[in-house]
């Protein structure tokens, strides 16, 4: 039984909040660097995402979406060009963890956008709420949703690649 769409869908949640944290943390996990890595990263796009290049840039992205998320003149994340990169990584995501575990990557790619597109707006929401319930600064619930998409995302990659 596939167990990938499930992954992808959390993969895709987290793609929803910061974009480049899902494939930062595949890139890392399925690096050479990482013995997991040169056993799981024998197919596309999970090979892609192993390089070292990827291993070494994509997180240097994420870092830098974590910072440009708290500046004024950043979009909205339900803007077009936002979203469409929020889905294509919830995507990417979802193929990628189909790819190294050997299962169909086009139910957990599809998975992975669906999930991206519908934490966008979720989230998108849920942070406006939050702050306006808690009455604290944006920059405190952007922060609490950095640590919480990068903790899960982490132990969501952990745990599909185990």
């Amino acid at each position: 039984m596939d167990t990938s769409p499930a992954y992808a869908a959390a993969l895709g949640w987290i793609a929803g909040m910061r974009s480049m944290t899902p494939p930062a943390l595949l890139a890392r996990t399925l690096s050479d660097r990482s013995p997991v890595g040169r056993l799981l990263r024998r197919r596309e796009p999970a090979a892609s995402l192993g390089s070292d290049a990827a291993a070494r840039l994509l997180p240097l992205a994420a870092a830098g979406e974590l910072v440009g998320d708290k500046l004024p003149i950043t979009p909205a994340r339900t803007s077009p060009l936002p979203l469409v990169g929020r889905i294509a990584s919830g995507a990417l995501a979802g193929a990628a963890v189909a790819a190294a575990r050997r299962e169909d990557p086009v139910p957990s790619a599809v998975t992975g956008a669906l999930a991206a597109a519908a934490s966008s707006f979720a989230m998108m929401s849920l942070r406006k709420r939050a702050g306006e319930a808690l009455d604290v600064p944006d920059l405190v619930i952007a922060l609490a949703e950095d640590a919480l998409a990068v903790g899960v995302g982490a132990a969501v990659v952990r745990a599909a690649l185990d």
